[in-house]
């Protein structure tokens, strides 16, 4: 296992365990490391924190998106396991330019493979897939995520809002 799957699937033990104990991640992670610092274990792999801290930066926006392309889906339905591992491939898809999107998306699924249900890793290649597909018309910025399309029809629901053009 190279050394940023490892990194991955940290940051997701992480970010799990923030959203089970509904507390930030960045505590999370600062506690860890304090306890590895205590036991003398080696440091984390520092994209450990590049991940962490890049989804609590943009997770607003990560949960619009992962809601509005969900498809009959919402955040609280999908398993804990499953929204953190969409939210660290969506960081990586929008804003680590320095990973392919496939390679994200492949690092998702086999995290879902091995750590969540049947069902998980087809769903999260397919969101995920879908998020890669649109990336293009999304203007991404730290504060910003809109639908940039010219010509946009508005059949979809809008990444930036979570609404369809009939509500």
């Amino acid at each position: 296992m190279s050394a940023r799957s490892k990194a991955r699937k940290r940051a997701l033990d992480v970010l799990y365990e923030a959203d089970m104990r509904g507390i930030s991640a960045r505590g999370v992670l600062t506690s860890q490391v304090d306890r590895r610092s205590d036991t003398g274990d080696p440091a984390l792999n520092e994209y450990v924190t590049d991940l962490v801290d890049g989804v609590g930066a943009h997770r607003d926006h990560i949960d619009e998106l992962l809601s509005s392309y969900s498809m009959g889906w919402t955040l609280e339905r999908m398993p804990a396991v499953d929204r953190s591992i969409l939210r660290v491939g969506c960081y990586e898809i929008l804003w680590r330019d320095d990973i392919p999107d496939s390679v994200a998306i492949s690092e998702a699924v086999i995290l879902a493979q091995d750590l969540s249900t049947e069902e998980s890793a087809t769903f999260v290649n397919g969101l995920l897939g879908r998020l890669a597909d649109v990336k293009g018309r999304l203007r991404i910025t730290p504060d910003v995520i809109a639908d940039d399309a010219p010509g946009a029809t508005g059949d979809s629901p809008s990444p930036a809002t979570g609404d369809s053009p009939s509500q």
